[in-house]
């Protein structure tokens, strides 16, 4: 077992959980927390959520869910190479994207817009939400109680207005602290996951070619590789043997430069790191620009092609859709969401912003052929 760095989160400095429970007996808290999430309704459904191409499109493309699984293993793995907390590190990128909309960002930009007067909606906070409230597994409490440190990872960004609301989890982004090591990890984790996979999708769906990317470097020097070392390769194992060189070259590359950085700060202690007044996980310059580039295709040629873009389309058509139906008749809900419309669980003073709130909860939770089935149900003739 890797010794854990002083600098570490561990049991021993957790700043623990909102309701207090017993230790557990034959794990970490972290390992809990990483279990509470497995078990959770709104990790199972991250199966039917979109990353890039909606869940009906095709059963090889990858799901919010395959996604978390493999920012996980990012997380990890990076994690051991610096001494640090790899259980914390799992239990983040498991439930980082337990708050997003079905039909990915499209959802998301749609449900902010339908919730701009309502304090709008951001799928970080969602998550949160998710594990602190929405979560109905235990009888001491709502959500899964998870300890401070996941909860301060799964929260990536914040506004000030609301960090004020989020108390001593908000207080970071006032204050202008660091979050532990291991939630930076995850951060970094998810990009290079998503940039490398996104790549693998979009080879794989034909909406991007191999021709295009022979201009990225942070792809083509890693093909060129594959090709001197296998003149015959070809097709699927070309393409997985050059995204599973870039994976590595991105994780060495912020582990030496992660390394070398907590080098400069020689940290004592977890509130070193806290105190750092700049992230200490990241990457090299050479590599931040490479990123740079591949990202700036991916959205050009990938998030915005046109067929993308027609899902997308429809993606906010339904979620705008549905938010009307539901905030102009709340009888159409579930029966647990018209008690919360009504300003019960959590409670909130504003009549119009609860059921906001609600219908916010609901659309949030669905899945990609889930929310599709309910439009079809509220909108098509002969549909019930």
């Amino acid at each position: 077992m890797t010794t854990l760095a002083a600098y570490a989160v561990r049991d021993d400095n957790s700043r623990g959980r909102q309701y207090t429970e017993p230790a557990p007996a034959a794990r970490s808290e972290f390992q809990r927390d990483r279990d509470r999430i497995i078990h959770s309704t709104a990790f199972r459904r991250l199966e039917y959520k979109t990353q890039v191409f909606v869940n009906h499109e095709g059963d090889l493309f990858r799901t919010r869910l395959t996604h978390s699984i493999e920012v996980a293993q990012i997380a990890r793995s990076i994690a051991r190479a610096l001494q640090l907390n790899e259980d914390l590190a799992e239990a983040v990128s498991l439930a980082h994207d337990l708050g997003h909309t079905p039909f990915g960002h499209a959802g998301q930009e749609a449900l902010n817009a339908c919730m701009k007067d309502y304090g709008g909606f951001e799928h970080n906070l969602q998550s949160l939400r998710t594990v602190e409230v929405l979560e109905e597994r235990y009888g001491a409490f709502d959500g899964l109680n998870l300890t401070f440190e996941t909860r301060e990872g799964i929260l990536k960004h914040c506004s000030p207005s609301k960090a004020q609301e989020l108390g001593e989890l908000g207080a970071r982004f006032l204050n202008r602290t660091q979050p532990s090591l291991e939630a930076q990890i995850c951060n970094l984790a998810d990009e290079i996951a998503y940039n490398n996979h996104d790549i693998d999708d979009g080879l794989r769906s034909g909406l991007i070619t191999e021709e295009q990317l022979a201009n990225i470097p942070a792809y083509a020097m890693h093909e060129q590789a594959v090709r001197a070392q296998y003149p015959d390769i070809r097709g699927r194992r070309l393409v997985g043997e050059t995204i599973r060189r870039m994976i590595n070259a991105h994780v060495i590359d912020l582990i030496k430069t992660s390394e070398a950085n907590i080098l400069t700060l020689n940290p004592q202690s977890l509130d070193d790191i806290r105190n750092a007044g700049k992230p200490l996980i990241g990457f090299s310059p050479e590599m931040r620009e490479q990123l740079l580039v591949l990202k700036q295709f991916l959205r050009t040629h990938l998030y915005r092609h046109y067929q993308v873009l027609r899902m997308t389309n429809k993606a906010r058509r339904i979620v705008g859709d549905l938010f009307g139906a539901f905030m102009e008749e709340p009888a159409l809900l579930p029966p647990q969401y018209q008690d919360m419309a009504k300003g019960g669980k959590p409670h909130l003073a504003d009549a119009s912003q609860a059921r906001a709130r609600a219908v916010a909860d609901y659309i949030a939770g669905m899945t990609d052929r889930y929310a599709m089935k309910e439009h079809r149900r509220l909108f098509a003739v002969g549909e019930i």
